[in-house]
């Protein structure tokens, strides 16, 4: 997990997904790339026809090149090998396209304040569609320790086995790793059988076993990151139609919401 891709903008969030990206890639003594996506405004037709989408699209201009500066002077005195990329369009489809042969994306899970409709949802998009793991960090998180105890939620789908697969170069950085199994009754892959895979990587783990039959997963999954003290959560995103989640009130979205600590996710 060599490459990393970061997004940047001039948001609420963008300190957090700069500060875990930079632990991330000294972590693993990797490669940081910053994509920076000049978003094309929404507007309405008679508002582009007076002239209005010029005045805005330089007033972003301007908004970003300060933002760069900023950026770019933090990041030459980081410590990790970086680039810069700066494209236009559709944010999901330009971030997506600066992902290939990219081993990780970094952006936020949710943002309290939205400079634009697009990074609403671009981390749920990203799972689902750029065939990349991701690192969801919340807005206001200050780092990403991969070396502390890092939690993998288990429930035996395979959007958990491919959340775990690709964690595997960081889980064998972890001190701790602990595979919390969160059972509702449909469990059918035993958090042994992950233990066991992780050992033929050199990753030591124990297990953690929950009920979900009460309780909603992602509430049990919650009160173990506090209880365990986790540093971040390796889980699988959207292990069911992203309707169905929409309309359940799916584990993904709630730990979106509610994580405090840097989630590691695959789909």
């Amino acid at each position: 997990m060599k490459n990393v891709l970061l997004l940047v903008h001039n948001d609420v969030g963008q300190e957090a997904r700069l500060q875990c990206a930079l632990d991330l890639a000294r972590a693993v003594q990797g490669h940081l790339t910053c994509v920076d996506v000049e978003i094309m405004p929404r507007c309405m037709d008679d508002y582009v026809s007076s002239g209005g989408l010029g005045v805005l699209l330089a007033e972003d201009e301007a908004r970003q090149a300060g933002n760069r500066q900023r950026v770019e002077k933090r990041l030459a005195d980081a410590g990790v090998s970086w680039n810069w990329a700066e494209v236009t369009g559709s944010l999901d489809h330009r971030v997506r396209l600066a992902a290939r042969l990219s081993d990780i994306i970094v952006v936020n899970a949710r943002l309290d304040q939205f400079p634009h409709y697009e990074m609403r949802h671009l981390a749920g998009e990203l799972i689902v569609k750029s065939g990349r793991p991701l690192l969801a960090v919340p807005q206001k998180t200050t780092q990403f320790r991969v070396s502390g105890h890092a939690l993998v939620a288990w429930d035996g789908s395979s959007a958990a086995e491919a959340a775990l697969q690709a964690a595997v170069p960081l889980l064998a950085l972890a001190k701790d790793v602990t595979l919390v199994e969160v059972d509702d009754g449909s469990l059918d892959l035993s958090a042994e059988r992950a233990a066991e895979y992780l050992s033929r990587h050199g990753v030591k783990s124990t297990i953690d076993r929950e009920q979900a039959l009460t309780d909603i997963a992602s509430t049990v999954l919650l009160a173990q990151c506090r209880i365990l003290q986790a540093d971040w959560l390796v889980m699988g995103g959207y292990g069911h139609h992203r309707l169905v989640e929409a309309s359940f009130g799916g584990v993904t979205r709630r730990m979106f919401r509610d994580a405090r600590i840097p989630l590691l996710l695959a789909h």
